[in-house]
Order: C-alpha cells, then sequence, then structure tokens
C-alpha cells in the first residue's frame, strides 16, 4: 500500500483537519496517508471527519508528544 507522509506538528485546530482532507481529497484512490499532529483534537476531529466523507482510517496512535494518523481514500 503506496503512503504519503504529512507532518502537520506545529498547526492547531482546525488546520489538521482541512489540511488532511485536502491531501485526502487529491489523493489517488488507495492511497494511504501518514499525517503527524501534535494537536491533541486531530486525533478526534480527523478521525470525524473521515467517517463523514467517506474516507478510510486505517489507524490512530497517540504518541507522546503527537498522534500519528494512517488514512486512504477508498479505491
Amino acid at each position: 500500500m503506496p503512503i504519503a507522509r504529512l507532518d502537520l506538528r506545529g498547526l492547531k485546530c482546525p488546520m489538521p483537519t482541512l489540511l488532511a482532507r485536502r491531501a485526502l481529497a487529491r489523493a489517488e484512490a488507495g492511497l494511504a496517508i501518514e499525517i503527524l499532529s501534535d494537536d491533541p483534537l486531530a486525533a478526534i476531529d480527523v478521525p470525524h471527519m473521515c467517517r463523514q466523507e467517506g474516507y478510510d482510517v486505517i489507524n490512530v496512535e497517540r504518541q507522546s508528544a503527537f498522534t500519528r494518523l494512517v488514512l486512504r481514500r477508498p479505491a
């Protein structure tokens, strides 16, 4: 599975969600995008946006300094 990376650390709500949406909308079908964000709300807001817009949430992993999300635009 091809993966693109998007480092959004340092950005606060709503920017991580908006930029994740833009990246998914522009991605080729089936492409996974790894997102890194240190905004505490990103772990909630980004998966919520994905459910509303029909994108797949592959993984959400909270680490001490940031959250790692892996999202995919369905094929």
